[in-house]
This record gives structure tokens, C-alpha cells and sequence, in this order.
């Protein structure tokens, strides 16, 4: 069978700038989003790892400024747990599908060690709307959705560090969809968009600054962070992908002397189903930030963009 073959000009979003999804255009007024996301049980109860790794999925999708309309579960399973674990799962993955107003028309199996699960997602955009990580400009302020010390935390339960009752907080981070962030940013000028996730908030700004040509000053005193987040960072109670995360960008990071150790090193903590990041004009981030804390408390202001100078991201108190 002769296939057509594909006209590269409608792949309007590639692997050029580390966006969290592809962009393909079907016509003149629509295009599709695609991306796909799957991970191991970072939490122990099954329906809610289902819902965390859906909103996980489903953020790609909000980050390009994209609606989901469809998704296809990924699902790896040991044949040693009862199937009623998979059909948890399963189960939690529906229910954050369905609050996006995403069907789920199917999915692919498989068996495996450890269970993983997570969804490839399909989104629709019009081609004019599509927001990228490239596009941050001097002056733009930058916007944070949700809190961070998820990788930390998760961890920390696990090791029996702290208890499921005081990671609470991040579980329902976890599990909170994108969506209505997303939403009320589209009545703004967002120059440009990403979701937090494994490469720490420090590693998708890093991203987002060279994609842009841009340098980022953060404040530490304007992150906001999970309950225990610092005093875990303070124990060093780091998963392993915070020291690679550093590892990797660290080069890009200047830190001034006065930020703590452990605060500087929560900007490397891997996140899971972050929040969404938003850089816009600073005429504009008041109003965006007063029209997102009424729904979603936890946003705030964190940084700002500037000139490109010899770092993608300064670190100050």
C-alpha cells in the first residue's frame, strides 16, 4: 500500500525545544497535540496512583494551551497482584479522564515486574493558539500553579519518613488536573507555557530560558512549597533524581551565597503532576495571579525574565 507522504510543514511542534508535546495540523483551523506519559506507583494506594498518573498525562496536553479529547491507557502489570489492583488503577486514571473531559477508547498491556501506568493523550488546538516553552521575553513574569516538594515528599512516605496523613497536601497536588489554571490563562497574553515535572522546577525553567534566549532571576522567598517540604530538604531526604537533576543543570544555575542548601536543591526535586508555569507580561501577571487565586491558592509570582547574561537561571534570597 502506497501511504501519503507526511508534509513536515503541518509538524508545527517537534523535539526542537523540549516542548511537552507535538503539534500536528489537520487544516487551517485545527491541529491535534499528542503526548504520551507512564511511571511507576510513587504511592501505595492504586486508585489514587491511577489518578495521579492521568493528571500527570493530561498536563502535557494544558501546557500547550490544548484541550484533551481522547486517551489510550499504558498499562504494565505483575502477574503476582491481583487483578483488582489493575482495575484500581485503571479505575483512577477514568476518573481524572473524565473530570478533563477525555474518553478513554483503549489501551495496550503488558506484563512486567513493577506496575506502571500512564496515558497517551490526544488534544485538540487551533494552530494560532498553540503555547510553546520557547517565547518567555525580557520583562515577562513568571507564574507557578501548584506548590513544590512533590518528589520529596512522596520519598520521604515511602521511607516512613513521614506518614501518609502529612503527605496528604501533595497527594492532592498530585492528583489536581491542570485544567482550570489552563483555562483561566487563555483570557491573558501568555508568551509561554510548560508543566513541572521529573526535571525539578529548575530544569523545565532551564529549558524554557535557552528555548526563549532568555535568563531567569527566581526569589526563594516567593516559591511556594508543600507542607514538610523544607524540613524534609533540610534532612536531605532527596529521592535520587534531585542529585541528577543538579548534577545535570547545575551549570546553568547561579545560586547567590545567602540561599540554604536545601532551598536551592528543592528547585532540583523531581516533580509529579507539577503545576503548570507561565510567563507573562508583568502589566498583566497581577491581574493573572488575582484571577488564579480564587480557584487555585497555591499560585504565585516567582521570578522574573530578563536579558540573556551568562546563566539561564539566578538563584537569589
Amino acid at each position: 500500500m502506497n501511504l501519503p507522504k507526511i508534509n513536515d510543514a503541518n509538524l508545527l511542534v517537534g523535539t526542537e525545544t523540549n516542548d511537552d508535546a507535538c503539534v500536528y495540523r489537520l487544516s487551517d483551523d485545527l491541529a491535534i497535540v499528542q503526548t504520551v506519559d507512564f511511571f511507576p506507583p510513587m504511592v501505595d494506594e492504586p486508585f489514587l496512583f491511577g489518578q495521579i498518573a492521568a493528571a500527570n498525562a493530561l498536563s502535557d496536553v494544558y501546557a500547550m494551551g490544548a484541550r484533551p479529547i481522547a486517551a489510550m491507557n499504558l498499562l504494565c502489570f505483575p502477574s503476582c497482584l491481583d487483578l483488582s489492583v489493575a482495575g484500581e488503577i485503571l479505575r483512577g486514571g477514568a476518573d481524572k479522564a473524565d473530570e478533563a473531559g477525555c474518553v478513554i477508547a483503549g489501551g495496550h498491556s503488558v506484563t512486567d515486574e513493577e506496575p506502571k501506568y500512564g496515558l497517551c493523550v490526544t488534544g485538540v488546538i487551533h494552530p494560532d493558539r498553540i503555547l510553546r516553552n520557547a517565547g518567555v521575553r525580557p520583562g515577562d513574569s513568571l507564574i507557578l500553579t501548584k506548590r513544590i516538594g512533590t518528589g520529596l515528599i512522596t520519598t520521604a512516605c515511602k521511607n516512613g519518613i513521614i506518614t501518609a496523613e502529612q503527605a496528604a497536601a501533595a497527594f492532592d497536588s498530585m492528583r489536581a488536573l491542570n485544567r482550570r489554571a489552563a483555562e483561566i490563562a487563555s483570557g491573558f497574553t501568555v508568551h509561554a507555557c510548560t508543566d513541572i515535572t521529573g526535571f525539578g522546577l529548575a530544569g523545565h525553567i532551564c529549558e524554557m530560558a535557552e528555548a526563549s534566549r532568555v535568563t531567569v532571576a527566581l526569589q526563594t522567598s516567593s516559591l511556594p512549597l508543600l507542607p514538610h517540604a523544607y524540613d524534609l530538604a533540610k534532612d536531605d531526604a532527596f529521592p535520587g533524581g534531585m542529585y541528577r537533576n543538579r548534577d545535570h543543570f547545575a551549570e546553568q544555575v547561579d545560586v547567590e551565597a545567602g540561599v540554604p542548601e536545601a532551598m536551592a536543591n528543592l528547585y532540583f526535586d523531581p516533580q509529579t503532576s507539577g503545576g503548570l508555569l507561565f510567563a507573562v507580561p508583568s502589566s498583566e501577571a497581577g491581574w493573572l495571579l488575582e484571577a488564579l487565586r480564587k480557584e487555585i491558592p497555591a499560585a504565585a509570582v516567582i521570578g522574573q525574565a530578563g536579558e540573556k547574561a551568562d546563566w539561564l537561571i539566578h538563584i537569589g534570597t
